[in-house]
């Protein structure tokens, strides 16, 4: 089994910083990739940013410049540092592992529960 825990969530004034952290423990042989997603009331789970083996990065287009994706693999962590947040990002924020749980096995993806991020203006 493999778990992700999300911490760092909380509220916070518009143009304020949050860092979000978010662990995978468990079966773990190799990380392909880990991202956060986000979902707000009533809209569908959306993308945020990504990073994959090599540092590559992918952001959704509202958060580029304002959010920075790290992560350590050798540590099966990745963290997502958010500026100047406004409250359009208040969402529930959820951690994916793209993750080998063994040499010979298959890479799934696997979800945190989430962490509230609330923005008020």
């Amino acid at each position: 089994q493999v778990q992700l825990v999300e911490s760092g969530g909380g509220s916070v004034q518009a143009g304020g910083s949050l860092r979000l952290s978010c662990v995978a423990s468990g079966n773990i042989f190799s990380i392909n990739a880990m991202g956060w997603y986000r979902q707000a009331p009533g809209k569908p789970r959306e993308m945020v940013a990504t990073i994959a083996t090599g540092d590559v990065t992918n952001y959704k287009n509202s958060v580029s410049g304002r959010f920075t994706i790290s992560g350590d693999f050798a540590r099966n962590t990745v963290y997502l540092q958010m500026n100047n947040l406004k409250p359009e990002d208040t969402a529930v924020y959820y951690c994916l592992g793209s993750i080998k749980p063994t040499r010979w096995g298959q890479v799934n993806a696997f979800w945190g529960q989430g962490t509230q991020v609330t923005v008020s203006s």
